[in-house]
């Protein structure tokens, strides 16, 4: 039987932010970023990498886990994270990553389509280029 892609949150609805980048910047402004465990960013960074236009994608939770070179257990509680910071909606198999709480984004319509290009930046680095790595990175360092 194939899964039905619908919106689980449709009034949560994703769209590209204003700031050229469909990783919103206010994932590390508004500080959501640094409640995250390293495993929890980085599954919700794969699926904002894999989500359709609103937002919705439907990996297998083993695809995703040895995408991600996470346990079962690492793979459920990264998850669990994530739908607790109210940045992902799920009901198996389908997966919504959400507009961010508070976020223009979660109160405006969807566009019908739209060209996405750019590049991450990262809060205080004059909206340099800096690498999925790095951000990982330097969220596990301030889990140090």
């Amino acid at each position: 039987m194939k899964a039905i892609k619908q919106q689980l949150r449709p009034e949560r609805l994703r769209q590209v932010p204003q700031q050229f980048s469909w990783v919103d910047q206010a994932l590390v402004q508004q500080h959501f970023i640094d409640r995250c465990e390293a495993c929890s960013a980085a599954l919700y960074l794969f699926l904002v990498t894999v989500s359709d236009a609103q937002g919705l994608c439907y990996y297998g939770a083993a695809t995703l886990a040895r995408r991600l070179r996470l346990s079962d257990e690492q793979f459920a509680a990264a998850r669990q994270q994530i739908i607790e910071l109210d940045l992902l909606a799920y009901r198996a198999p389908l997966y919504q990553v959400l507009a961010l709480p508070g976020s223009v984004a979660a109160s405006r319509p969807a566009p019908r389509a739209r060209v996405l290009t750019g590049a991450i930046t990262a809060a205080n680095t004059n909206d340099q280029p800096v690498s999925l790595a790095m951000l990982l990175q330097q969220a596990q360092q301030r889990r140090g």
